[in-house]
């Protein structure tokens, strides 16, 4: 049984947007089960996980003689080994990890800077300046995607690990308002949070969150 690590306490208090929830909701979607190993802050930059993760962040995944880090790169081979991420048709199946690919170099780098500013830098002088323009980067992206979508249920076909990876990217969005602009993004987004096996892996992470915070 594989083991994925994940943060002790998230600090996105239980959201499912910590990047585990990736890794979560593969096995769940191949029907795999795992265990966790729950990191405090401390731990994650301690030696014994920095020779898992060179750059002491969640998720690994430790499987026999195989450890893993980037949740892209464990969702991969994860769904390379076991049905349901990957179509079987060769050419479909190189789509969905191209869209793996666009999910996490195209689409997740503008939204991951947006939210660093709204977290981080509110109290700067420049930030009310700023914030427009890291809006408007993410808005061309949605659009982008929107015209691609194209009222389709998912990217290319059938759901796929590229939808899987999309969909955790784009949830990062979710209090931002700017998903409200684009209403068959924001559907594309409830079609993935709808599915069980994003159900179970969601409701799993918060139990952790839930039962590390006080009553």
């Amino acid at each position: 049984m594989p083991t994925i690590t994940a943060f002790e306490n998230s600090p996105d208090r239980g959201r499912g947007q910590a990047r585990d929830m990736r890794v979560r909701w593969a096995l769940e979607e191949a029907g795999q089960p795992y265990d966790i190993r729950l990191l405090s802050f401390t731990a994650m930059k301690a030696p014994a996980h920095l020779a898992l993760h060179p750059f002491g962040q969640i998720p690994t995944y430790e499987d026999g003689d195989l450890a893993l880090f980037e949740s892209g790169a464990i969702v991969l081979h994860i769904a390379e080994r076991h049905a349901g991420l990957l179509p079987a048709e060769p050419n479909a199946r190189s789509r969905a990890v191209a869209w793996m690919f666009a999910a996490l170099s195209t689409v997740e780098p503008p939204i991951v800077e947006l939210t660093m500013a709204l977290l981080f830098e509110r109290d700067r002088s420049w930030y009310e300046q700023r914030l427009p323009m890291l809006q408007d980067r993410v808005r061309v992206r949605l659009g982008e995607l929107s015209r691609r979508l194209g009222g389709a249920d998912w990217l290319d076909g059938a759901f796929s690990a590229g939808d899987l990876m999309m969909v955790t990217v784009l949830r990062r969005l979710n209090t931002s308002g700017l998903l409200d602009e684009y209403p068959d993004i924001a559907a594309y987004v409830a079609r993935g949070e709808a599915r069980p096996a994003f159900r179970r892996a969601f409701d799993a992470q918060l139990a952790v969150f839930n039962a590390a915070s006080p009553p």
